[in-house]
């Protein structure tokens, strides 16, 4: 299938509230250094796992990313009424035959005492949702050999099961993995190159991180007045700021993932598109509510490269004489879109528009739309033409 385009930008501006949407390992908020000053970041793996669970539900698709799989196939056999004996081993013998190199969980309270059958895979799989049934379909086959078969109480222990047809098994994807691809290099051909690229979120200004103590009031103290203090105390970080999001769609690698099915292509394309724009990263939501929707989103269909406009923040935004960075933001990015665009030459753009709470025209950034639905469909609209023609 030829397609015209090879790259679908998209850009978004977002203010988001007092929040901390990603942590370090010291519960610290994300932060950077760009153009000599601090900003608050949100990782790329952060924000995608964000995108991937919100985009698995419109999709109406699932996939597992898991060391457990032979566990979570015997709580599918369990459900099917097999003897929980028999159901741990054929999910040890299960992981034991992927291909991957395994040990055994440890039992609790003892480093040293392992669990038999409680096999755990050195790599995590990323598989459908449906490759569990799969896989315990495979064991119901087998069945009989389980049930004589010995449990596996080392890494080097053997399965009865076909390693082959586990493999199979693990190969298989759906278009949660054609999107965001797949890393497992312990099977031949499992890998599969994922057809999106998002940027860590960055503040297209300098931000401050706030530091928030709390106290937690104990109920029977406060009830009985019998004693002074609080029943706990602490701090957590937070911060607040305009971020600037980047993704890209390789239009050229999806297509390959999905064997050239133009309706499969423009349907994960629409999902991934619309879940980048309303996702949001859920740590401190029950205590921060920071569920914003961004202020401007601006996409580009491209023939030639990707294109992040991320340097049009390099230098920081100033706050408007009247306070905020959100609308300055919009302003200094299509400022910086349409000089990008002049100097590298427009003539690797298909199609270029915007939708935004913006009143002002900014034309930099192609032409407007009314809703997020309207750009997006009309950017498809200019990557995939004739794509169904060509596929019929």
């Amino acid at each position: 299938m030829r397609i015209p385009a090879r790259f679908i930008d998209i850009h978004v501006l977002q203010s988001v509230p007092f929040a901390n949407l990603n942590r370090d390992d010291t519960n610290s908020v994300k932060t950077v250094q760009y153009g000599n000053t601090l900003r608050t970041r949100v990782s790329s793996q952060c924000w995608k796992r964000a995108i991937r669970t919100d985009f698995e539900e419109r999709l109406g698709q699932s996939a597992l990313r898991t060391r457990r799989i032979g566990e979570r196939v015997t709580r599918e056999l369990e459900l099917r009424g097999w003897p929980a004996e028999t159901a741990q081993r054929a999910g040890g013998h299960i992981a034991a035959a992927s291909g991957i190199k395994v040990e055994l969980a440890k039992a609790p309270g003892d480093s040293k005492q392992t669990i038999p059958n409680k096999v755990l895979t050195n790599a995590m799989v990323y598989v459908p949702e449906s490759a569990v049934a799969d896989l315990a379909d495979l064991a119901e086959q087998h069945r009989e050999a389980l049930e004589s078969a010995k449990d596996i109480k080392k890494p080097t222990d053997k399965s009865v099961l076909p390693g082959g047809d586990i493999e199979a098994v693990l190969r298989s994807r759906n278009g949660v993995i054609n999107l965001f691809g797949r890393m497992l290099a312990e099977i031949d051909d499992a890998g599969v190159d994922g057809a999106v690229q998002v940027a860590h979120a960055l503040t297209t200004h300098e931000t401050d991180v706030e530091l928030d103590y709390f106290s937690a009031v104990d109920d029977v103290t406060a009830i009985w007045n019998d004693t002074a203090g609080s029943g706990h105390m602490g701090h957590a970080e937070f911060s607040a700021g305009t971020f600037y999001r980047f993704a890209t769609v390789d239009l050229r690698d999806l297509v390959a993932n999905v064997g050239d099915d133009s309706a499969a292509a423009r349907e994960l394309s629409t999902a991934f598109l619309t879940s980048f724009i309303t996702s949001l990263p859920q740590a401190k939501k029950n205590s921060t509510a920071p569920h914003t929707i961004p202020d401007l989103v601006h996409i580009s269909v491209r023939t030639d490269r990707p294109l992040s406009y991320a340097a049009a923040f390099e230098e920081p935004v100033q706050a408007d004489p009247k306070g905020g960075f959100a609308s300055l933001s919009r302003t200094q990015l299509a400022d910086y879109a349409g000089a990008a665009n002049k100097l590298l030459g427009t003539q690797g753009i298909l199609a270029s528009g915007w939708a935004s709470l913006e009143t002002k025209d900014l034309s930099g950034l192609g032409e407007r739309r009314d809703s997020f639905d309207e750009l997006i469909s009309t950017a498809l609209e200019a990557a995939l033409v004739g794509a169904s023609e060509a596929n019929a």
